[in-house]
């Protein structure tokens, strides 16, 4: 299977099917409650697009120039921006969408909290504070650990800063939303690890024995490659529901107010 096939057959698809539901939802104004919708989601998703391929892009082209993983010359185009075949850039893109697609059926269809929104400065410091210190243990791994540790500590050594601002900012709200959350984290990022075992079984891409931990699903299927993906669900998840929400969008707006001082 080529990798434009895997993309059409896995992400293109679902996405048209939720741009379809999208478009039935705006019709009969279902709405979304507690969060800011329609023009308002788009722009989420846009910006979330871009992010996606301006902080993935350097870490991606590592990872293929160290040989952390590598793809089949014959299933792709042959087009390459750096290290990385188009194919890849597409997929960060088609992954965002569809990721930001998935939150924006769940806002609609998932009830508000029962319970009244408790803002917390302690937990969102708390939260920070603890994948901090995560960060910093894979960071020490990632430069001085053995080599099977490589595409581990490397997902969060990449990962982890670009969430720490999400939690210093909201872990609070992220919480009272935390069945939305979970959902748009969970579903995607089960489902494309276990698309992932197609393209690994049809060698689409491969990843390096060596640089990794040698924990594997299904007999083919790394914890890296899950790992990956639910993570990358966390920073779409995590900043949809912030960016949209309207408890972040006060307290931004009170944040603003006070020029940028003290965030409550």
């Amino acid at each position: 299977m080529t990798y434009f096939g895997f993309l059409l057959r896995f992400l293109v698809i679902p996405i048209i099917v939720f741009l379809v539901i999208a478009w039935w939802d705006n019709k009969n104004k279902r709405p979304t409650l507690g969060f800011n919708n329609g023009k308002a989601v788009w722009i989420g998703i846009l910006i979330h697009v871009i992010l996606a391929v301006v902080y993935t892009t350097p870490w991606d082209n590592y990872l293929v120039a160290t040989g952390v993983w590598y793809y089949n010359p014959d299933l792709v185009t042959g087009i390459v921006i750096g290290y990385v075949p188009i194919e890849e850039y597409t997929f960060f893109v088609l992954e965002t969408i569809l990721a930001g697609l998935w939150w924006w059926f769940l806002a609609r269809r998932i009830p508000e909290p029962a319970n009244a929104f408790k803002p917390s400065k302690t937990g969102r410091i708390i939260s920070f504070g603890v994948l901090f210190v995560l960060w910093v243990v894979f960071t020490y791994l990632f430069f001085f650990g053995g080599v099977e540790l490589t595409y581990l500590s490397i997902i969060l050594f990449w990962a982890l800063p670009a969430i720490f601002p999400q939690m210093l900012y909201g872990a609070d709200i992220l919480w009272h939303y935390r069945k939305l959350v979970f959902t748009t984290i969970f579903v995607p990022g089960l489902y494309l690890s276990l698309m992932d075992i197609i393209a690994l079984t049809d060698t689409t891409w491969s990843i390096s024995k060596e640089q990794t931990t040698g924990i594997i699903f299904f007999n083919i299927l790394p914890l890296e490659e899950v790992l990956f993906f639910f993570i990358t669900n966390v920073l779409i998840g995590f900043g949809m529901t912030l960016l949209l929400s309207k408890i972040g969008i006060k307290r931004f707006e009170d944040w603003k107010s006070n020029k940028y001082k003290g965030l409550p």
